[in-house]
């Protein structure tokens, strides 16, 4: 029995969330985010051909480790005699 009234509330709050009640908003604001929040620090091992070799994220929102690990994985730097270690910041939602 009471199974039938939670899919009973259900269904009228789902029918009354797509009925003429449903209001337009006539502005938004869009929430400050932080910006410390946006930023991701990766550091990469870079092969003598320039190539990375590996990446890690030494800091940053966890959301967003991922897209900037990946991403630093795909970049190509010069030449060197040798085997280097590069830092990389990502600003997300910005240019970097």
């Amino acid at each position: 029995m009471k199974a039938h009234r939670w899919f009973a509330i259900v269904v009228l709050m789902m029918a009354m969330a797509g009925s003429a009640f449903a209001r337009e908003a006539k502005s938004k604001v869009t929430p400050a985010f932080p910006e410390l929040a946006k930023r991701v620090k990766v550091e990469v091992v870079v092969a003598p051909n320039g190539s990375v070799k590996s990446a890690k994220a030494t800091g940053g929102h966890p959301l967003l480790i991922d897209a900037a690990v990946t991403a630093a994985k795909g970049f190509k730097y010069e030449s060197s005699p040798e085997e280097t270690t590069e830092k990389i910041e990502f600003k997300f939602g910005g240019s970097n």
